[in-house]
């Protein structure tokens, strides 16, 4: 593991730091959301507090055709500097003569932030020549992107090579990583695994990898109806994967073998329409009438579910219950996060694993109520499928 940024000096130092500022913009290209730039502020003002400057990289939004306005990272400056209380430069291009004679003429307590990354294929593509440039901006690496940790990019993994001994993660990383190995390698028992969202082929992995240290696996959301045809259940027309069928029977069969108790829904709310004013009733999960769809987890499925959370010493939360961005259908989702909530009110350890299930806590207003919300949901997913991430492997490499 590489230093800790908080044990560090930065005197005389220029850090060039990757964070993850794909923060979302309205149409006026306002940030609608700037959680992700304030989770940095930390990072970048013990660098300040220790001498440093900071030359910020970071990609935005997913540009196709190079420079794009709507994509530039020069609309979230303004809220950078309000956040820091500190000068913020711009340089409109992430490498070349105008980012090399501002980050040449940084001075300390000041922030250059560089052009969107992804305005250049060789940011994805991981192109050494492209992270020897950004490198030769500043004179130690920081990696606080977490959210792109997965990624084998120039500036979030090759990047790091031209650091050898000047590299560290940044705050949030570390809580990022922390948080996750607190999950999977020292674990109070008993571990409850939350998986939830439309498919079982996106979760199989992480379903896998649980099943080798979880105490519980509580399945819901659309994934949920897989399983229950498999089983020889009517689900009508919810979400299945037909090739999924031989799969969901081989977990259930390992989970058994492994002593691990795999919780499907008791009950579904089923709806006549995916719509939000559809016609719904509460039935068994395996009794789903033709034509009709279980978009939620039903009453006793809460109650069932609610019993092994407040039972739980670490709790992992990946996934909804069910389509909780409309009213009629938010009920299963919103009462496992008061579930989760309580059982940390408890004592229990609870990770919320990034993108939906992150959104469904900010949305009902738990996020000061769990343990640790992550800002990765795809690093995070790759994570606890036990697969190496490229931007963590890049600092802990000697």
């Amino acid at each position: 593991m590489s230093p800790k940024l908080i044990d560090l000096n930065f005197q005389n130092e220029k850090v060039v730091m990757r964070v993850d500022f794909n923060v979302p913009l309205n149409a006026q290209f306002e940030i609608t959301d700037d959680s992700r730039i304030s989770a940095a502020v930390p990072s970048i003002q013990h660098i300040f507090n220790t001498g440093g400057s900071v030359i910020i990289m970071s990609h935005l939004g997913r540009p196709k055709n190079g420079p794009e306005d709507a994509f530039s990272l020069r609309h979230i400056t303004g809220r950078l500097s309000e956040l820091l209380g500190a000068q913020v430069d711009f340089a409109s291009d992430c490498i070349g003569e105008e980012a090399q004679q501002k980050a040449g003429a940084l001075a300390a307590g000041n922030v250059l932030v560089l052009e969107n990354l992804r305005f250049y294929k060789e940011e994805t593509k991981g192109d050494a020549d492209f992270a020897a440039k950004l490198a030769s901006l500043g004179t130690f690496y920081v990696n606080d992107a977490f959210g792109t940790a997965h990624r084998e990019h120039a500036s979030t993994a090759v990047i790091a090579n031209y650091f050898p001994q000047k590299k560290s993660f940044g705050m949030l990383m570390a809580a990022e990583i922390e948080n996750a190995e607190k999950v999977m390698k020292s674990p109070e028992r008993p571990l409850t695994a939350i998986v939830g969202g439309a498919k079982v082929s996106d979760k199989i992995l992480i379903v896998e990898n649980l099943l080798n240290v979880a105490d519980n696996i509580i399945i819901g959301g659309g994934m949920a109806y897989t399983f229950f045809k498999a089983q020889g259940g009517q689900i009508g027309s919810s979400l299945c994967e037909e090739d999924r069928l031989e799969t969901c029977l081989e977990i259930m069969k390992k989970a058994e073998e492994k002593g691990v108790k795999i919780h499907l829904p008791l009950d579904s709310v089923m709806a006549d329409a995916f719509k939000a004013d559809a016609n719904t009733q509460n039935v068994p999960s395996n009794e789903i009438s033709e034509n009709w769809m279980g978009l939620d987890i039903g009453h006793s499925a809460v109650a069932q579910f609610t019993e092994v959370l407040l039972n739980s010493k670490t709790i992992l939360w990946n996934g909804p219950m069910g389509v909780f961005e409309m009213e009629a259908f938010e009920n299963g989702t919103k009462s496992i996060a008061q579930a989760v909530a309580d059982a940390t009110q408890n004592g229990a350890f609870s990770l919320i694993g990034g993108g939906d299930s992150a959104a469904a806590v900010y949305k009902f207003g738990f996020e000061n109520s769990v343990s640790y919300v992550s800002t990765g949901g795809g690093a995070l997913l790759e994570y606890f499928e036990g697969k190496e991430l490229p931007g963590i492997a890049a600092i802990n490499r000697a």
